[in-house]
């Protein structure tokens, strides 16, 4: 297996959508309202981007490790 290309998802409050981007695929940028959703667009866009850009591994075969990271707050319950 080749090694992955990271992505990373951050969660847009105000867009509410899903955001992902990588150091790794020049050029990704890209949302999702799930990511689910997300997930489905990557596995299309990046093998796509990594062709244009002349990256494509020799084999074709290209894995995403996908990581979302979503912060929220927490509220005590009222006494």
């Amino acid at each position: 297996m080749n090694k992955p290309y990271f992505v990373r998802a951050e969660w847009d409050d105000e867009a509410a959508v899903w955001v992902a981007t990588s150091d790794e695929v020049p050029g990704l940028v890209t949302e999702a309202q799930t990511i689910e959703a997300l997930d489905a667009k990557l596995r299309s866009m990046v093998p796509e981007l990594l062709e244009a850009n002349g990256c494509m591994p020799a084999d074709g075969q290209v894995v995403v490790e996908l990581l979302a990271r979503r912060f929220s707050v927490a509220l005590p319950a009222a006494a």
